[in-house]
């Protein structure tokens, strides 16, 4: 175990006697990362935009969203409060 500490990341908060899974959350999340970007192409794409802005603005009162539409996508910008709030999102809506 000893030695599993000193090859670690010292981002890395180990604490874990047992498997030396523990990781300090702020090593992992970045608190200004609140941008989620996502391209939609197709037909649909610009549709699929709206659903997916509507998604995010049901979820969390506070999300900005813009839509850039360009020759033949769409691309969605999520801008959330916090960064944790995007997390959740993409793992709700599998992204």
């Amino acid at each position: 175990m000893k030695g599993i500490i000193e090859a670690q990341n010292p981002a890395v908060n180990d604490t874990c006697t047992d498997c030396g899974s523990f990781v300090d959350i702020g090593a992992v999340i970045d608190e200004h990362d609140t941008l989620l970007t996502l391209n939609f192409t197709g037909d649909s794409a610009l549709a699929d935009a709206n659903e997916m802005a509507a998604r995010a603005q049901a979820r969390f009162a506070e999300v900005q969203t813009e839509c850039v539409t360009k020759t033949t996508d769409v691309v969605l910008l999520l801008t959330f409060s916090v960064s944790a709030e995007k997390m959740i999102f993409q793992l709700e809506n599998g992204l």
